[in-house]
């Protein structure tokens, strides 16, 4: 099997950004004692437009929030910005409102749509409204709540990451001391509205690739797609006929693909044709053989609208992780079977992986590796015990001994095999079962821990033959590393811990921890599609279904969730599963994503993992 691994740098890292925002109870606060404190003096300094402006907030304050067939979601933040300002008109200057309309207008290049800012309503009501006061205080909240919007949207994506992802803990938030009023502000005040947007979401490396890609893989689309490849048998070298034809044509319209001109006939399947075939299926996570099989067909099927769709989704994916990442992290892309490690923003290493199959999935997360533990043992969890272990005991009594596993009882005491009653209920509530430090354990010969409710952690194991898979779901979502050593090389970085040494301490038989001299984040992430800036893009098989419910709300209603305004002090304290709040910002620095195979769909992701 051809392998493929791709990891562009520059995905995220640590940049703050002057934005900020606070929920509704303070901000609608904030806003009522300012407005009191105006309309005491309105007739002193408003003019007919600040008077009708201010009117029109206290109505939205109120209950009454449609404008235009327009429902103005950013409602306490429109009241705090316009209050702080004495209800002064932001948008008098015509450059501006253009430049605005025109930044809405082309939103769907990050993957989002046009419509959720309602341009087109904009676009018809881009001049003032002649003498009216109230219809220029209309036009002005519209203005501003599209602002709001895209502001949102491009901070923090269209939806809600938890409401797609049930084990999601990347933080969610302004940058401590500030508001949503307050990055308002900045932001209807400085120079450029799209300078500024671009400056404060600077978007990295995977992300502009990303965009790119979209943008080409439209360009297929505005052309009318590409052809559909007739089913029949599986074609290969040699192969001639009009299928053979329709798959030249189909693979000339890839966006970085070579012309597969033919070296003699154009229905013949050639080397040429081989080769470009290769690299389509490299492309896609798929076996490199150079033959057209079942899987390559339907991969070359996929309407360019369905690939345009997986972008948009890596897209909105990138944008929830919000904030700083440091420079150094583990990231493991599940729906790619890959992981990597980033040091200093630059990725020194990858590896294929194993990730949980379809009954239990491996969540998605964020997680702080404080150690790793050499020639571990293996207590079997309670859902596997009762699911897998138990069966296979019951079937078979010299199977503890063959997996070298001990019985304890609930004291941690070693209790013979051979008087427990194994067709009796409530085992669990009884004895545990260990499987010993060996080259049979589940675990391998090393571990890498980062205490998480999910008891889901990085791994050896000593079934070696699945790292050659093109699907690599099976197991019960720990994550497997095909080359442990090299990262536990990375982790340590320290001149005491070589591989030599680390096969060594392993040769001895002995269960060791040794402790991380810093704690190494590891992001736990799903991405479907990823482009580099060579201009490749690679798609994986959405492994846990979780795409189409993802587009169904990336196309949906909009909804705003602003977060709670952080304090100037920084993210709150680690919580008691070790796992901190530390926030990855999809807009600059690095991490990683990762190509090579993905799989089925699947149901929710269950709570207990081993490995």
């Amino acid at each position: 099997m051809t392998r493929c691994t791709f990891f562009p740098a520059g995905w995220l890292g640590a940049r703050r950004e002057p934005a900020g925002g606070r929920r509704c109870g303070l901000a609608a606060a904030l806003a009522w004692s300012v407005l009191a404190a105006v309309g005491s003096v309105a007739a002193a300094g408003e003019t007919a437009v600040d008077t009708a402006l201010r009117e029109r907030v206290e109505r939205l304050q109120a209950g009454d929030r449609a404008v235009d067939g327009v429902t103005l979601l950013g409602g306490d933040v429109l009241a705090e910005f316009y209050a702080r300002r004495a209800f002064r008109p932001a948008w008098g200057d015509p450059a501006r409102v253009e430049e605005l309309i025109t930044m809405l207008e082309t939103a769907d290049g990050h993957g989002l749509d046009p419509a959720d800012f309602f341009s087109g309503l904009l676009r018809e009501r881009q001049e003032p409204a002649g003498g009216d006061p109230r219809a220029q205080a209309d036009r002005e909240l519209l203005l501003t709540e599209a602002l709001i919007r895209y502001g949102y949207q491009r901070r923090f994506g269209k939806v809600d990451p938890s409401s797609q992802e049930p084990a999601w803990n990347f933080a969610r938030s302004f940058a401590p001391g500030t508001d949503a009023a307050t990055a308002l502000e900045h932001t209807v005040s400085a120079p450029s509205l799209r300078g500024h947007l671009d400056t404060v979401l600077a978007e990295s490396a995977l992300y502009r690739a990303l965009r790119e890609s979209l943008a080409r893989f439209r360009a297929i689309e505005d052309r009318g797609g590409w052809p559909q490849v007739p089913a029949g048998a599986t074609l290969r070298a040699g192969d001639r006929g009009e299928r053979v034809t329709a798959l030249r044509e189909r693979l000339s319209l890839e966006p970085v693909s070579p012309a597969a001109r033919p070296e003699s006939a154009a229905d013949l399947f050639d080397d040429a044709l081989t080769q470009v075939v290769r690299a389509f299926q490299e492309r896609h996570g798929l076996t490199a053989d150079g033959a057209v099989g079942r899987g390559t067909l339907a991969a070359l099927n996929v309407p360019v609208g369905s690939r345009i769709d997986q972008l948009r989704m890596s897209l909105e994916r990138l944008r929830w992780l919000t904030r700083g990442v440091p420079e150094t992290y583990v990231v493991v892309n599940v729906a790619a079977f890959d992981a990597g490690f980033v040091r200093d923003r630059r990725l020194v290493w990858t590896s294929r992986v194993v990730v949980g199959r379809a009954a239990r999935q491996t969540p998605i997360f964020r997680g702080e590796m404080t150690y790793l533990e050499l020639n571990p043992t293996w207590t079997v969890p309670p859902t596997i015990l009762r699911e897998d272990t138990l069966p296979k005991v019951r079937r078979d009594p010299g199977y503890l001994r063959r997996e070298n596993i001990t019985v304890l009882d609930r004291s941690g005491r070693a209790v013979d095999p051979q008087s427990v009653d194994w067709s009796a209920s409530g085992f669990a509530a009884r004895y545990a079962l260990r499987q010993e430090p060996g080259p049979a354990n589940a675990l391998g010969r090393i571990k890498f821990m980062f205490p998480n409710p999910h008891a889901v952690y990085l791994h050896d194991t000593p079934a070696r033959e699945l790292f050659g898979r093109q699907d690599r779901s099976f197991s019960s979502g720990c994550i497997r590393v095909e080359d442990p050593l090299a990262l536990a090389e990375l982790v340590l970085d320290s001149p005491q811990w070589t591989r030599a040494t680390l096969e060594a301490a392993i040769a001895g038989g002995a269960t060791q921890r040794i402790t991380l001299a810093k704690p190494v984040p590891v992001l736990i992430v799903y991405l479907t599609a990823v482009a580099g800036a060579d201009g490749v893009t690679r798609f994986f098989r959405d492994v846990y279904g979780r795409d189409p419910a993802l587009l169904r709300a990336l196309n949906g209603p909009v909804r705003l969730k602003l977060p709670a305004a952080a304090s100037a002090a920084g993210p709150a304290a680690p919580s008691k599963t070790g796992i901190t709040s530390f926030v990855a910002a999809a807009h600059t620095g690095t991490i990683a994503a990762s190509v090579t195979a993905a799989s089925r769909a699947a149901p929710a992701a269950s709570g207990e993992h081993e490995s």
